[in-house]
């Protein structure tokens, strides 16, 4: 027994012994720790408390040719306090947090003064090192707060901690949106400017210490660690808001009345290259149209008839043919190989000369003559497309730009109906602006530019880069007589041929109309599906700007380039020459009367008219009327007055309807045309939030 009790004593003292050790070493190791390497564990320590956070840099600005903002980033900030705040001590909280809760009460106007009091002492009470007080604060009200009470001592001594952030916005919402793009963190598919300059825009991030502080939150430690973002660079395009908002208006009416599925105008100023407006529209799946691809620039197709420019040119600057030349259009068909081409004029023209054929657009006499010089050598042709630079992209800087397509005659699919087809525009593909930039080319005496969208780079309103016109090739032929012979050829499309109903007595037009059918896959083509167009400069005389419309796929019956394309160029053109270019100064003659009879609207726009005319302009108002009779002729101000209702008759839609939504009044349109009658009477007392109807006629 005695025994037993020993070796249990003895294991009982062991245990004990063990247990005594190994506190003792837990001791000595955490006095080891705590002694030598304490100093080690703390800057760890600090570390894992501390984290640097990236300061998001403001995106710079998109703007306008005239400084109109197209994309603009607004500054928001998310408002935090540090209610914890060590640098003032409790009395002199309360001493002044009534003060400070009346501020932010007048300020936000979203609580009363005594729940933004009961929000900061419970904040205080709690040692809330991050107490959120508001989100999606402006800079200025940041600015404002920065003077209250307590929040006054100082960025980080006040206890403020303002979280900023950023929202893209477009003041002019769809206004050129796929010009002016999106730029995504991480995408590969940016678009438009914001992405070609996104590097250029987003500046440079800055930085800033931060400190947990406990639930997985983090603060700011101080200023003197925070290193400030440097904010992106502006660009300023070269597009009008004005003449945009007319090429996007004109080409969404034309849509609509056609029930077209897509269509594009481009104006571009002939000797820069600068775009000045760019019109995208594409019908979605609820019907409605919408900029929702880049058609101007990413879209390459078949460009039909707008390319028999190209083939005769190529034919006139080789000295092959004479447009007196006469070519029998036979019955409106001829027959290459296995194929009939057709003319849209059924019957044929009879016999004519290839510059009346180019007049009237036939397939049959164009495609004819070029076929009975190049035959022996259709590769001629081809060289002398690529000589003009039509087989090459323009280099945009805008991403999606769609590839020229011109085989040669080592090509797999080149066949005996290649080069007949080719000359009238099948059988090829080129974007809308790649065959604007040729127009352009003979606008602008042989020489083609590079199509731009950028005039300006900016830092803090002061420049840092002005774009140059870029000159891509310049001598798009050899013999500069071909281009003075193809420019007195367009002049003819529009004074004799298919493009009539652009002429105008103010200014002359230029260009060539296009009726394409267009392909179905591998289906070949179909007599349901057409694209029209017109591609052409003004004044044709001294030639400014170059111009292409393209509508696609008209379902209302009527598909031909003058008739569809042709309005929209117009108005763009009418809308271009009031705004932006002043009349020759060669006229003479005043115009007459009845050119400018009964007109009402923006003085600007219709001074180029009074110019030219015995009438004197009045300076006195932005509108005007002018009324005629049979023996007088009076030019009077439209005074718009504060409670009196204004005058619109003789107003076209868009003057209107300006003036009547900028008297406050709601606007309803019907008919097309200029106003004829208005539902208020003028010069009555109105009410602003009114409803006023405008018929047009």
């Amino acid at each position: 027994m005695s025994s037993e009790k020993n070796d249990i004593l003895r294991n009982v003292y062991i245990v004990y012994f063990l247990v005594v050790l190994a506190g003792c070493a837990i001791i000595g190791k955490a006095a080891y720790i705590q002694i030598v390497e304490g100093e080690i564990w703390r800057e760890k320590g600090k570390v894992m408390n501390l984290k640097v956070e990236k300061i998001e840099a403001t995106r710079g600005n998109i703007m306008a040719s005239d400084g109109n903002l197209l994309a603009a980033s607004v500054p928001l900030f998310n408002l935090r306090i540090d209610a914890g705040n060590t640098h003032y001590n409790d009395q002199y909280f309360y001493d002044n947090v009534d003060s400070l809760a009346l501020c932010l009460s007048n300020l936000f106007n979203d609580r009363s003064k005594s729940a933004y009091k009961q929000i900061l002492v419970k904040g205080r009470k709690n040692n809330n090192r991050y107490l959120l007080l508001k989100r999606d604060i402006t800079y200025t009200q940041l600015k404002k707060l920065r003077k209250f009470p307590i929040f006054r001592d100082g960025k980080y001594k006040g206890g403020v901690i303002a979280e900023p952030k950023s929202k893209r916005v477009l003041p002019y919402q769809w206004l050129a949106f796929r010009t002016i793009g999106w730029d995504k963190d991480g995408s590969e598919n940016d678009v438009g400017l914001e992405g070609a300059y996104g590097d250029i825009l987003k500046g440079e991030s800055g930085s800033r210490l931060m400190q947990r502080i406990g639930s997985g939150a983090w603060r700011p430690t101080n200023e003197e660690n925070e290193i400030d973002p440097q904010n992106g660079h502006d660009i300023i395009t070269s597009i009008d808001i004005n003449i945009q908002d007319v090429a996007e208006d004109a080409l969404m009416r034309q849509l609509i009345k056609n029930e077209a599925d897509h269509g594009c105008a481009i104006l571009m100023e002939v000797s820069t290259g600068f775009i000045v407006a760019i019109a995208n529209l594409g019908k979605n799946e609820k019907g409605f149209y919408e900029e929702k691809f880049n058609y101007a620039i990413g879209e390459s197709s078949e460009p039909g008839s707008t390319f028999k420019t190209a083939s005769l040119l190529a034919a006139l600057d080789d000295g092959l043919i004479d447009t007196s030349r006469i070519v029998d259009t036979e019955d409106g068909t001829t027959r290459f190989a296995n194929r009939v081409m057709r003319d849209s004029h059924k019957g044929g023209y009879g016999k004519i000369s290839v510059g009346r054929a180019f007049e009237l657009s036939s397939n049959v006499a164009i495609s004819k003559a070029i076929v009975s010089v190049y035959k022996d050598q259709p590769q001629g042709l081809i060289d002398r497309f690529y000589f003009m630079r039509l087989n090459q992209t323009l280099g945009l800087d805008i991403p999606g730009e769609g590839q020229p397509n011109i085989k040669n005659t080592d090509h797999k699919h080149w066949s005996k109906v290649s080069l007949p087809w080719m000359s009238i525009g099948y059988e090829i593909a080129l974007t809308p602006l790649q065959t604007l930039a040729f127009y352009n080319a003979i606008a602008n005496n042989g020489v083609m530019v590079k199509p731009q969208f950028i005039k300006e780079i900016r830092s803090s309103g002061l420049l840092t880069r002005k774009f140059e016109t870029v000159v891509l090739k310049d001598k798009i032929v050899k013999n500069q007589g071909a281009i003075d012979q193809m420019r007195k050829l367009l002049e003819g499309v529009v004074e004799r041929g298919t493009a009539t109903n652009l002429r105008n007595p103010i200014f002359k037009i230029a260009g060539k109309t296009g009726t394409a059918q267009i392909a179905q896959n591998n289906k070949g083509y179909n007599k349901s599906n057409y694209k029209a167009s017109f591609a052409g400069y003004f004044p044709a005389d001294n030639p400014k700007y170059s111009c292409i419309v393209v509508i696609n796929n008209p379902t209302k019956g009527i598909y031909y380039g003058g008739s569809i394309a042709g309005p929209v160029f117009k108005e763009i053109a009418d809308k271009v020459y009031a705004t932006r270019l002043s009349p020759d100064e060669t006229v003479k003659e005043n115009l007459p009367v009845n050119t400018i009879k009964n007109a009402s609207g923006s003085s600007r726009e219709i001074a180029y008219l009074l110019k030219h005319s015995s009438l004197n302009l009045p300076n006195d108002s932005d509108y005007i009327k002018i009324e005629t009779d049979d023996t007088i002729t009076m030019v009077r101000s439209l005074v718009l007055l504060d409670d009196k209702m204004p005058e619109v008759i003789g107003m076209g839609a868009r003057d209107a309807v300006y003036v009547l939504e900028s008297a406050g009044l709601n606007v309803k349109i019907l008919g097309k045309g200029k106003v004829r009658k208005q539902s208020i009477i003028p010069g009555t007392v109105y009410k602003r939030g009114s409803n006023c109807i405008i018929e047009l006629g």
